[in-house]
């Protein structure tokens, strides 16, 4: 018997691949084609504490190997995410990580502190939000705001957190550490690097908002690069993304110190990615006789 189960913060997962958030909704859009009860997780869409709009339009194009995206994080804000999207989720036998994401330490408690008592299993902290009081700086890029604001969500927190670490930093280590030090249960990167396209006939920017943020195979290995570098930092549990297609993909996070992976722009091309993923993690360690996973997570040192 093969054993795919993975533990995060004490948290149990029936194997390590899970959505990645604002990139398959709230799982209702991909049920038809996703049975849900066969992934690890569902990673929801960034939720706040009232209803976004997001960014204009245009807000996505395509790159070579990946794609930019700057959708703002368009919500519908917690109260009709609790009433609609907690309840269906529910139906389906797997975990249910909430991503968090706000303008201020404010929000992100107020949202946290709201889902306490609702049945979910982890919140996933998306400190890439700019942090309007200080200028709009990524609370993920500053060591001293990244461990203040970690600090801060676990006070209202009772479920486990996940700090979604920016890969927009000079030193991921010195990013992995600070969530640590606040009081983080996992760590989740890699989010978007910051990109920007321009089409040459309009001489225009392909974005209305000019930049954003950089998602699909091109960015796996500077992905798989960091996932390495933050496991050898820090202690905690890591959830490894960034360009994951394929079960191979996926092995290389789980070997470079990943417990879990989370599939995110694969689903726009194949929306059966999560479940593909699942399989073929099965069918390698079938071929190579490995008989629980957790021998290959952190395989390479």
């Amino acid at each position: 018997m093969i054993k795919t189960g993975v533990t995060l913060a004490g948290v149990e997962l029936k194997n390590p691949v899970m959505t990645a958030s604002g990139t398959f909704g709230s799982g209702a859009e991909y049920s038809e084609f996703v049975d849900l009860n066969r992934l690890g997780a569902v990673v929801t869409k960034g939720v706040a504490n009232v209803p976004w709009s997001g960014n204009p339009t245009p807000r996505v194009t395509e790159t070579a190997s990946g794609m930019l995206n700057a959708i703002g994080l368009q919500n519908p804000g917690i109260d009709l995410f609790c009433k609609r999207d907690i309840p269906f989720l529910k139906q389906y036998d797997t975990k249910i990580v909430v991503n968090v994401c706000g303008k201020s330490t404010e929000d992100y408690c107020e949202v946290v502190e709201r889902l306490a008592d609702e049945p979910v299993d982890l919140l996933e902290i998306n400190v890439s939000c700019p942090n309007v009081k200080e200028g709009g700086i990524a609370f993920g890029q500053n060591p001293k705001a990244l461990e203040a604001i970690t600090k801060e969500v676990k006070k209202y927190a009772k479920q486990p957190i996940i700090m979604k670490l920016s890969p927009n930093v000079t030193d991921i280590t010195e990013m992995a550490r600070a969530a640590e030090a606040g009081g983080a249960d996992i760590l989740s990167l890699i989010n978007t690097l910051t990109g920007m396209k321009i089409d040459i006939y309009r001489r225009a920017f392909a974005l209305a908002n000019k930049t954003g943020g950089m998602s699909g195979p091109a960015v796996k290995p500077v992905a798989v690069r960091m996932v390495y570098q933050v496991a050898q930092a820090v202690s905690l549990p890591i959830i490894g993304m960034g360009g994951i297609a394929t079960a191979e993909d996926a092995l290389e996070f789980i070997m470079a110190g990943a417990t879990a992976v989370s599939v995110g722009t694969a689903n726009f091309f194949n929306p059966y990615a999560t479940v593909e993923i699942a399989e073929g993690i099965e069918n390698f360690m079938r071929e190579q006789h490995v008989e629980d996973i957790h021998e290959l997570i952190g395989a390479v040192k």
